[in-house]
């Protein structure tokens, strides 16, 4: 069916023509099949996911809902809404368009149930609301098609995870609907075609790929100041992107944490002397600000934004003229991501600016202008699905209607993450959604299921279906932990009163996932005294106080995001490749030059580890460029071994790029007599042994299995009227933990703990890559002082967390007195 031609005179009339990919959509939906459309931003991706609806609706008029468009941000279904309503309005159609978030008025969703819109745009988490009330099959049995926006942001998670169990509950309610996938450029573009075809085995889904426009306009800016040695603030460089701004007439500013773009936008709203209208916009302000800042920003009265990954996806910012990246972009397919939204048309050039925070972060911007040279992408593959986000879903199925377990494990396998999902592995989760499992099977409270006569599975009452639809979702809050002091006789801890001490006052808050990787004795830096981790109980951390002047771990400023593998090979080639330093500022390019004369440069296919004294300590510094999280948890396994081998450890310090152990043993010495072996200390078997027996003494297997507890349902955070506190969560999931990990370490909540801890704080696989990749290829250097490359490291170590100026102005001092050391000047 060729293109109704009221589109074709509403095209006409603003002097357009459709682009081939948007036809080739059309003609996918046309033939009875699925598409997943690649396309960069600005391509016109999101009408194209609208055209078969529009064209289709005018041919052939219904009743009922017509097209499920779902999105990962509320703000951008809200976004979309209205973009889509201005040309249906200038066609003259009667195709009702309506959104379904949490703001949403209650009458208007009771409403959506039984008199649905044609177009209905909403969330992962309101479609799971949807499917577990009874009508679900009346509301979606009309559903013609499906509309995923920005696929690769949710494929890659728990939040894809629920979705695509939704999606394969909507194919069994509407046999004959179809599913158009919109994504920004990945990696492998095949993968989520998968995702898409796997639901709907019987029909085509089709590949496209739309065009690149013109490649982006990218400097590093060039300051006249000088490139601090470490540190993510980019304080040095805020007078200059002031001048940058008032050059612009709208500049988003993209930084890589909430922490980061606070401290920006603090630093430029103290000289902005014009008056200029500069906002801020993170996840952590009220969803009231935000959406002032959004309104603001599409009406043009803002002249610069400040803003972290909430504003990554396809919002529609109008004139955005500038993207700046602020501190490192840690991945090419993000940082392209963000520069598209730079102008938002794909026949001109967007125009951004890279402003690394640190040297190596320079290195990481050349790296990443070198992938945008080649088109590269380094996005994550999508996941495969977790057993607490398929209890939730089971819970889900069963509020609607009873569940005929066979009928709903064909189902399930439909759904690409769950593809592989055994019977054996089914029916383990069914159990633990009905009883609880093997262990909790006693307590009635966890029995939410009920075998009927005909063999199906039913709510055991109507109570759960509400609590069900109080908690449903896979976000689950970070929270803060207060840290206590512990006075005189020390922290013990009682398994049935909780900690037993003399405890003084409360110190402040830390983020909870910092206390998850330490263990008893671990000293870090907190309110500008070193101090000693005693443990930790409910939702309050236990620290004393300590003779160490130097922390074991110093607290950790940059981003949470990963170093990509991509960008960290390229930093590697860059550091292997004199001939192309010209390309960096001459205090970079020296800085190299220095380490080649007094050291060794990193290899590109191996690692460097130098081995070096200074004052009364031994440093051992390597050069993996693996990422913060990797190196993290390599810190925390090689400390371990070198206590083994009585190298005497005393702390580590992990960047994005590399990792320094500090003790009393001389490194240098036990490696030259053969005492200790790099090959062995860097062996693959840490993942073993080493990993279990820290991952028993940390609490990062108890947090995470609270986070799993929450989505699978067996903890509840809210009930009627009232939330549960996180002291109240916590308290109740290491109870069940302490429960499982004795009686049932098999339990499928344990087997999910573990799989989200691998691959999420502590990156297992990305680290055992990395320790495959530098087997038999490590090159130890023994120095007699530190080297160039290790200064920025050091600068980390033990630094008081002092903010602004001062705090520049400290480690500028610290990094050039190590400089000197490095150089051997008195």
């Amino acid at each position: 069916m060729p293109l109704h031609p009221t589109i074709e005179s509403w095209f006409a009339s603003k002097g357009w023509a459709p682009r081939r990919h948007q036809l080739e959509v059309l003609e996918a939906s046309e033939a009875g099949g699925s598409a997943m459309l690649i396309a960069p931003t600005g391509a016109g991706k999101t009408l194209a996911g609208f055209l078969p609806t529009l064209n289709d609706l005018i041919t052939n008029p219904m009743e009922g809902m017509h097209t499920l468009y779902l999105s990962p941000l509320k703000a951008l279904a809200v976004d979309v809404a209205r973009n889509l309503l201005t040309p249906i309005s200038e066609m003259g159609l009667s195709i009702k368009v309506e959104t379904r978030t949490g703001d949403t008025p209650a009458s208007r969703r009771q409403r959506q149930r039984h008199d649905p819109p044609h177009i209905l745009m909403t969330t992962p988490e309101q479609l799971a609301l949807l499917l577990s009330h009874g009508d679900a099959d009346r509301m979606f049995g009309s559903l013609q098609r499906i509309v995923l926006d920005e696929l690769h942001s949710l494929a890659t998670n728990k939040r894809g995870e629920l979705l695509s169990l939704g999606v394969a509950r909507l194919t069994t309610l509407a046999p004959r609907l179809r599913i158009t996938a919109l994504s920004a450029t990945v990696a492998r573009p095949d993968l989520l075609r998968d995702w898409i075809a796997a639901p709907l085995p019987g029909a085509e889904a089709r590949l496209l790929t739309a065009a690149g426009g013109a490649k982006p306009d990218i400097p590093i800016l060039a300051s006249e100041d000088r490139v601090p040695w470490a540190g993510h603030s980019a304080a040095y460089a805020v007078p200059e992107l002031y001048e940058i701004i008032k050059q612009h007439k709208t500049t988003l500013l993209f930084v890589n944490t909430r922490s980061q773009a606070e401290l920006l936008f603090q630093n430029l709203w103290s000289i902005n002397e014009n008056g200029i209208a500069i906002a801020l916009h993170h996840g952590s302000l009220s969803v009231e600000q935000r959406r002032k800042v959004e309104s603001a920003m599409v009406a043009g009265k803002l002249r610069a934004v400040v803003c972290t990954s909430t504003l990554d996806l396809g919002i529609d910012w109008g004139d955005v003229d500038l993207v700046v990246q602020v501190g490192a972009p840690k991945g090419a397919s993000r940082m392209l991501q963000r520069i598209g939204r730079a102008n938002h048309r794909l026949d001109e050039p967007s125009k951004a600016l890279f402003v690394p925070s640190n040297r190596f972060e320079v290195l990481e911007c050349e790296a990443a202008l070198e992938a945008v040279e080649r088109g590269a992408q380094d996005s994550e593959d999508p996941v495969s699905g977790g057993l607490d986000v398929l209890a939730q879903h089971l819970l889900g199925s069963a509020c609607a209607a009873p569940i005929e377990p066979l009928a709903l494990h064909d189902e399930i396998r439909r759904a690409w993450p769950y593809r592989d999902l055994s019977w054996e592995q089914f029916e383990r989760v069914l159990d633990f959604v009905a009883t609880g499992g093997y262990a909790l099977r006693a307590y009635e409270r966890y029995a939410k299921l009920r075998k009927t006569p005909e063999g199906k599975w039913r709510i055991a009452h109507p109570g759960i279906a509400q609590q069900y639809r109080l908690n449903v979702g896979t976000i689950v809050e970070e929270p803060m932990v207060k840290v206590r002091l512990v006075r005189g006789g020390g922290y013990k801890r009682s398994a049935t009163t909780g900690p037993i001490g003399r405890f003084g006052r409360v110190l402040g808050e830390m983020e909870e996932y910092f206390f998850t990787t330490l263990v008893k004795g671990d000293t870090f830096l907190f309110g500008a005294e070193v101090v000693a981790y005693e443990g930790m109980f409910e939702n309050e951390a236990y620290v004393s106080r300590t003779v160490s002047s130097e922390p074991k771990i110093p607290s950790y400023m940059g981003g949470k995001f990963p170093l990509s593998t991509y960008l960290a090979d390229g930093v590697r080639r860059l550091l292997s490749r004199p001939d192309d330093w010209r390309l960096l500022p001459d205090q970079v390019s020296d800085w190299l030059r220095l380490q080649r004369d007094i050291s060794v440069l990193p290899p590109p296919d191996g690692m460097l580890v130098e081995t070096f004294p200074r004052g009364a300590r031994n440093y051992l510094v390597c050069y993996p460029f693996e990422g913060r999280l990797a190196h993290q948890t390599l810190g925390m396994l090689l400390t371990r071994r070198l206590e083994r081998a009585r190298a005497r450890p005393l702390g580590f310090v992990a960047s994005d790029y590399a990792l320094s152990i500090w003790g009393l043993g001389d490194f240098s010495a036990l490696i030259r007599t053969g005492r200790l072996s790099l090959d062995e200390l860097f062996d693959e078997d840490m993942l073993g042994d080493d990993l279990e027996a820290w991952l028993d003494e940390s609490q990062l297997m108890r947090r995470t299995f609270r986070n799993c507890a929450i989505i699978s349902g067996l903890i509840e955070r809210r009930h009627p009227g009232k939330e549960k506190t996180g002291r109240q969560i916590t308290v109740s999931s290491d109870v069940i933990y302490d429960v499982l990990y004795q009686h049932e370490p098999d339990h499928i909540l344990i087997q999910a703990t573990r799989r989200d801890a691998a691959r999420g704080l502590l990156d297992i696989e990305r680290l055992g890559q990395c320790l495959k990749r530098i087997k038999r290829h490590i090159v130890h250097k023994p120095l007699d002082r530190i080297s160039p490359l290790a200064v920025p490291v050091l600068v980390d170590i033990g630094k008081v967390p002092v903010h602004g100026e001062a705090r520049e102005s400290a480690m500028a001092d610290a990094a050039d007195e190590l400089l000197k050391e490095a150089l051997g000047a008195n």
